[in-house]
C-alpha cells in the first residue's frame, strides 16, 4: 500500500514528528537522519516523506531522486565518519515503508561485523548521543553535495518542513 499519507503505526512516518537534532535533510520527497532504535554513530536511514511500501510503490518522482538522494547522503556519511566503507542496505521486512539504511563502517569493526552482519551493532554500539553529535557535519556535507550535484527534480529541501 502506498499513499499520500503518514501512518501513525509505522515507525518511519512516526520520523516526520522527529526533533531537528536527528535530522540530515528533508526535501519534499526524502529525509535523512537517525531513526530511534537505530542510533549507531555514523548510521543514517534515507526514506520517502509518504507512506510508499518496499520500491515497488515508490512514484516515479521518488524513483528519479532515489539515487542522487542515496549518493549524497553517502558521501555526507563517509566525509563526516572518514569511514573506509559505507553500506547502503535495503531489506523492507520488519518496517515496509521504503527506506535504506547508510551505515558507516569504520576500521574499529570486526571483520565478523562487517558486510550484513553490521547489523548486529545496532544493540552492541548504540550510543544516541554520540549519533547526534554527528548530525550537524552530516547535515553541511549533504548541503554540500547537493549543491555540487543540483536537482532537477524541483524537490525543495529544507530543515524545517513538515507535513
Amino acid at each position: 500500500m502506498s499513499d499520500n499519507t503518514t501512518h501513525s503505526d509505522c515507525l518511519m512516518c512516526i520520523q516526520e514528528e522527529s526533533g531537528q537534532d536527528s535530522i540530515a535533510f528533508r526535501d519534499d520527497l526524502w529525509a535523512g537522519e537517525i531513526v530511534s532504535g537505530m542510533e549507531v554513530p555514523g548510521w543514517f536511514v534515507l526514506r520517502t516523506r509518504r507512506h510508499a511500501e518496499r520500491i515497488t510503490g515508490l512514484d516515479d518522482r521518488e524513483l528519479v531522486t532515489l539515487g542522487r538522494r542515496a549518493r549524497d547522503l553517502t558521501a555526507a556519511v563517509t566525509d563526516v565518519t572518514g569511514a573506509p566503507a559505507t553500506y547502503l542496505m535495503v531489506f523492507g521486512e520488519n518496517h515496509k515503508h521504503f527506506h535504506a539504511l547508510i551505515a558507516a563502517r569504520g576500521d574499529d569493526v570486526p571483520a565478523d561485523r562487517r558486510s550484513g552482519k553490521i547489523l548486529q551493532l545496532v544493540t552492541e554500539r548504540a550510543d544516541p548521543a554520540a549519533a547526534a553529535e554527528l548530525v550537524p557535519a552530516v547535515r553541511e556535507a549533504y548541503a554540500r553535495h547537493a549543491s555540487v550535484n543540483p536537482s532537477s527534480d524541483g524537490a525543495r529541501s529544507t530543515l524545517t518542513d513538515s507535513r
